[in-house]
């Protein structure tokens, strides 16, 4: 956890340059998931995400982010997030999820989308269409929240409905509390920490300058998990499936703006009652 550590507020021109470093994410993952199919390997989808960052002129964030080796995390099945590409092929049926970053003049975007591939099992559509609901109803609680452990708590509540209806066949589904959301800006990690779970601490200040990536991951079983022998991937003890959202968000002096949804996030927020505020 950051703690208490420094946040690095943006000015607005700040804003408008991750602006641009999130729509060339954006674009990564819409070439990935117009490309995406069983039969390509995990390496190949890193390949069409990493052919848009530089031909935007933009950078990978994540190739060499303290080692690691890619230009995509492709996260399958019961890996939870940061699996390495490579040459895994993909099935019909499968979970997969696609965290992607780009940075533009020193500043990051950062977004995560989970596909499930060709026929598949209800209950994996299911994971992955909460865990999206989670995710925009997190980024929603920003717009009227004072401090951001109103993100977790909305999370939480998407999962507990869920339950409630029976989704998951009945067994509620786990979120994973050892990877939260984060602030981003001229680091793709800074404070604060954005948790997708209710914690006794309210968090940081939410005011105009705060940019921060809201992520969920949710499981079908339980939440415990462990990093394989790689040191990056992390999958579930249960070996049960698990899906991830993510999307950059910028609080500014007119409201709320989603960096790395292309509409900002207008059509989504406006189901839940919140109007977006476009950055010019």
């Amino acid at each position: 956890m950051f703690g208490r550590e420094k946040i690095e507020h943006k000015s607005h021109e700040q804003i408008l340059l991750m602006r641009r470093a999130g729509l060339v994410v954006a674009d990564a993952l819409d070439a990935v998931r117009a490309r995406i199919a069983p039969g390509m390997t995990t390496a190949d989808l890193d390949a069409v995400a990493e052919e848009v960052i530089l031909g935007a002129g933009a950078t990978p964030s994540f190739l060499g982010y303290h080692g690691y080796p890619a230009s995509l995390c492709v996260s399958v099945n019961e890996e939870v997030v940061h699996g390495i590409p490579g040459p895994r092929v993909l099935q019909e049926g499968d979970v997969v999820s696609v965290d992607c970053g780009a940075i533009v003049d020193g500043w990051h975007g950062d977004s995560a989308v989970t596909v499930v591939l060709g026929e598949a099992d209800p209950l994996d559509v299911e994971l992955t269409t909460t865990t999206e609901d989670a995710l925009w109803a997190g980024i929603a609680a920003i717009a009227s929240a004072d401090r951001l452990g109103a993100v977790g708590e909305a999370v939480e509540e998407v999962v507990e409905l869920a339950a409630a209806r029976g989704a998951n066949g009945g067994t509620p589904y786990g979120i994973v509390e050892d990877y939260v959301g984060h602030g981003i800006g001229t680091a793709m990690h800074q404070p604060p920490d954005v948790p997708n779970f209710r914690t006794r601490d309210r968090g940081a200040k939410v005011r105009p300058g705060l940019c921060v990536a809201v992520e969920p991951m949710l499981v079908r079983g339980a939440e415990p998990n462990h990093v394989l022998a790689d040191d990056w991937t992390v999958v579930t003890d249960d070996g049960s499936r698990a899906a991830h959202w993510e999307h950059t968000v910028a609080v500014h002096e007119g409201g709320l703006w989603v960096l790395t949804a292309r509409d900002g996030g207008a059509e989504r927020l406006a189901r839940l009652g919140v109007q977006v505020a476009p950055l010019s």
